[in-house]
């Protein structure tokens, strides 16, 4: 119940995006390497959990150390696979890809020749391209380009030609490479009969979404590859038929699918990948780092240029914080600051309020309480003055000497600060000039002394004290 007491819309929203990219990668890596090497990251993830929580520290080092090595090897092997799947989230590949199958090609009469192939036993693989392109799982290939007709297939895969070996791809209507090799199927539930061309046909589908057409040699059978999934076809005029649906679907009637097909099909890895992801939010979740009261300091920001900030009570506030994962630090370890903005503020007394927009936080932390959750400010008219300098003399002369005359560079100095401060304020004293070492023409150097600290002397520089005297010393 807690936890339900928690559950924000957020939560649900991040729950249902997360299951459905962990549902279509799934989907498209599951008859592939990458899948397999996934489950074995998985379980060293849970052996890593496990470990780190039963104060396993070099067992747990380790898989630390060698998870991060194995993140960049994955990268560098399934690289392949990585750049198909981001090509497949990529929303723009059905406006700058491939919009059509290329030129009509004559499948009556290509399926007629697969299946004489299939009668004379002699072995073949035919790869159509569709959306995806399987460039990347080629190797080898002598380059064509010619139509697919009847007479050319029979004779590229015929015993003791030098493009018998291998495949044939097809792109856009037309014979683009012949000779090639594809990469083989890892799954291990295929018949026992099924040789290195069944499997080569049947793990280039698990990697893009090409049509393969794949004949037996030994057999005599014709088959179909889509998606990792091989179906036997009994005769040419089938054959025409399913490659007819398969490379031009937008010339058949649309068949409508409702959203409750859409998402009931499948239910059970649908299921499983959401339970998955379910159990892993309430892991980050239970595990939080709980309520924390902090002292926030109040600073602020965009003050007018004619106003001056007099007083401010608070100086700081007592925010409480709930965090909702142990992956974030304490709240304590963060440099959480209430900023608020004085570019509305007037002369006089201002109250501004602290909300949540005020508070730099990271994700995954709220507020639950601000105490006190109003700023009271106090707000004067900045002017700028000229205030006569007068200098302090202390001491006395030497000998018989007088104080003839005592001038100021300059005579003046400009003032910044509060009207009702630096209204009151004719003069502005320098530091205490000694005249025990005063003599005829002596020229001094002062700083100037503030008369309050809310003042500000512009162009603070030492000023020239002359002191011109007569008499002897």
């Amino acid at each position: 119940m807690q936890i339900a007491s928690l559950i924000r819309w957020q939560d649900i929203a991040d729950i249902i995006i997360m299951s459905f990219l962990a549902y279509q990668l799934y989907s498209w890596f599951r008859h592939t390497r990458a899948m397999q090497v996934l489950i074995g990251m998985v379980f060293l993830v849970g052996v890593y959990f496990v470990t780190r929580n039963l104060g396993l520290f070099m067992t747990s080092w380790i898989l630390q150390e060698l998870g991060t090595v194995l993140f960049v090897l994955i990268i560098v092997i399934f690289q392949a696979e990585i750049r198909q799947a981001l090509y497949r989230f990529s929303l723009l590949r059905n406006f700058f890809g491939r919009q059509d199958g290329g030129g009509q090609i004559d499948l009556a009469d290509l399926s007629g020749t697969v299946f004489r192939l299939a009668k004379a036993r002699t072995g073949a693989i035919i790869v159509f391209q569709r959306q995806e392109s399987p460039d990347d799982y080629l190797l080898h290939g002598v380059r064509l380009d010619s139509v697919p007709n009847g007479q050319l297939i029979e004779s590229l895969f015929q015993d003791g030609t030098p493009l018998h070996d291998g495949a044939i791809i097809v792109k856009e209507g037309r014979i683009a490479l012949a000779s090639c090799h594809l990469p083989l199927s890892s799954k291990t539930e295929l018949p026992r009969h099924f040789g290195t061309r069944h499997r080569a046909g049947i793990g280039l589908s698990e990697r893009c979404d090409a049509v393969v057409v794949i004949v037996s040699e030994e057999r005599g059978e014709v088959g179909l590859a889509i998606a990792g999934d091989f179906e036997q076809i009994g005769s040419a005029e089938n054959l025409a038929e399913r490659l007819q649906r398969l490379l031009y679907p937008q010339r058949q009637e649309k068949v409508h699918i409702t959203i409750r097909q859409r998402l009931f099909r499948n239910l059970g890895p649908k299921l499983v990948t959401t339970l998955v992801v379910l159990i892993s939010w309430l892991i980050i979740t239970t595990k939080q780092g709980g309520i924390f009261t902090v002292t926030v300091p109040v600073k602020f920001h965009n003050l007018p240029a004619d106003a001056v900030l007099l007083k401010s009570t608070p100086e700081d506030a007592q925010v409480q914080l709930k965090v909702f994962s142990s992956l974030i630090p304490s709240p304590n370890q963060l440099d959480v600051v209430a900023d608020l903005d004085l570019s509305g503020v007037r002369s006089g007394s201002n109250t501004l309020a602290i909300s949540d927009d005020n508070l730099n936080l990271p994700l995954g932390v709220v507020v639950t309480s601000i105490n006190p959750s109003v700023v009271k400010v106090t707000i004067g008219r900045k002017i700028q003055k000229p205030l006569k300098i007068r200098p302090v003399l202390k001491g006395s002369l030497p000998g018989r000497q007088r104080i003839k005359m005592v001038r100021v560079e300059p005579s003046e100095v400009i003032v910044e600060g509060p009207e009702h401060v630096l209204g009151g304020i004719e003069t502005i004293k320098t530091e205490v000039v000694n005249l025990d070492e005063v003599h005829q023409g002596t020229v001094a150097e002062a700083r100037l002394i503030s008369p309050s600290p809310q003042l500000r002397i512009l162009h603070d520089e030492p000023v020239r004290v002359r002191i011109v005297t007569t008499g002897r010393r």
